[in-house]
């Protein structure tokens, strides 16, 4: 069976576009990133619904949704430098490898090596080169390529892992899920002044536990 899967894409970027993407600039990086090339082979006709997939090793690709909602709290503007903690796939590095644009550059750590080799696999497929990974405990943040204007946290926290706040620039943005094991909300950290402010999306998420030095015991 063939499938038209730049339909599936420009379909699913319709059903999202005005509820949970919100920006012509998170649109056009769904448009422009092939989902299909970052899903198991086995599931490659459910690329494009919006779900999340397993992808092995007890790990997930997120709900497209979820990363819409979060992309649209983390605000990436042009030329930035992005962290993203627990690339998994790939995916969400190469939605910010738009968003962050040639000028910019994505950097993203994954603690399961084996992971962090089939993420390059999949980014190499799209050609994209302004992203660097890194096998290691990413709830330690990266200290050697920061400061960062944004990071992003895929997978849930019990609490903003002092490192990466660290890390952030003055202005910067953390967007992560917070909570227990079980159920967590998107919070919005943004650091101003050194002051620290916390805001909560409405709403309750499921991502796996981040883990490290700073992730879940």
């Amino acid at each position: 069976m063939v499938v038209n899967f730049d339909k599936q894409r420009q379909d699913l970027v319709n059903e999202l576009f005005g509820k949970v993407i919100k920006s012509e600039n998170v649109k056009n990086a769904f448009l422009s990133v092939k989902r299909e090339f970052f899903v198991r082979e086995d599931l490659i006709e459910y690329a494009y619904f919006d779900d999340a997939l397993p992808i092995g090793f007890g790990q997930t690709i997120s709900q497209p949704t979820t990363i819409a909602i979060m992309l649209e709290l983390l605000d990436v503007e042009d030329g930035m430098r992005v962290l993203e903690v627990g690339v998994g796939c790939g995916y969400v590095c190469a939605l910010l490898s738009f968003l962050v644009g040639p000028k910019g550059k994505v950097y993203g750590t994954e603690i399961i090596k084996e992971l962090k080799d089939i993420a390059e696999n999949n980014l190499k497929k799209h050609k994209i080169e302004n992203v660097e990974l890194y096998a290691k405990d990413g709830s330690l943040g990266l200290v050697e390529k920061a400061p960062f204007d944004r990071i992003i946290i895929s997978a849930a926290c019990p609490y903003f892992p002092k490192p990466l706040v660290d890390q952030l620039k003055d202005k910067g943005k953390i967007v992560a899920p917070i909570g227990d094991k079980y159920s967590q909300q998107l919070e919005v950290l943004t650091k101003s002044n050194g002051k620290i402010v916390k805001v909560k999306y409405p709403g309750l998420f499921v991502f796996v536990p981040l883990r490290g030095e700073f992730g879940f015991k």
